[in-house]
């Protein structure tokens, strides 16, 4: 198996690593320099251990002597580490209407602001019906006054835009 075609979790350990020569860290963290690999595998049994290939990219590559299990142990915590550190940005949607009254605007306006300080995206929806896509410029108008209202805390992603009976424009929030 080549490097390009190996994946992350795909390690070489004893026998299977392929170089004639490899730099070899022993089971003390002492670099031994650069040694064969039938060198290597012997001070691996000596120890006990397995020979592992740590990073096949190097040249020669290099080898540490370590108990197998506990180093896929140590990988898969690292990797557990990785993923709970993660932030996932999520699109949080509002739904609204032309004719919004002013008590339900805020609720709205407040609803949004929540889903930023959070670090979300937020996704405005303007929809119409009937004969109010006739009016859009009342939309635009609700949309354009709740752009205001966040100014402080969001900045526009994408700004208004028109497709079929919906308005849409994508806040997201300020560093």
């Amino acid at each position: 198996m080549s490097i390009e075609q190996r994946t992350d979790d795909e390690v070489c350990i004893n026998e299977n690593i392929k170089a004639k020569q490899v730099r070899l860290i022993d089971a003390n963290n002492e670099n031994r320099g650069i040694v064969s690999i039938k060198e290597a595998l012997a001070v691996a049994e000596e120890e006990g251990l397995d020979l592992i290939e740590i990073s096949p990219q190097a040249n020669p590559p290099v080898c540490k002597v370590l108990d197998f299990g506990k180093y896929r142990y140590e990988q898969q915590k690292r990797k557990n580490e990785a993923k709970k550190n993660q932030k996932v940005i999520e699109i949080k949607e509002l739904k609204l209407r032309p004719m919004i009254e002013a008590h339900d605007y805020e609720v709205k306006v407040k609803q949004a602001r929540k889903f930023l300080e959070q670090g979300n995206k937020v996704k405005l929806t303007m929809r119409f019906k009937g004969r109010e896509l006739s009016a859009n410029d009342m939309g635009q108008q609700v949309l354009s006054k709740m752009m205001e209202d966040l100014d402080d805390c969001s900045k526009v992603d994408s700004p208004m835009k028109l497709e079929g009976r919906q308005m849409t424009m994508l806040l997201s929030p300020q560093k």
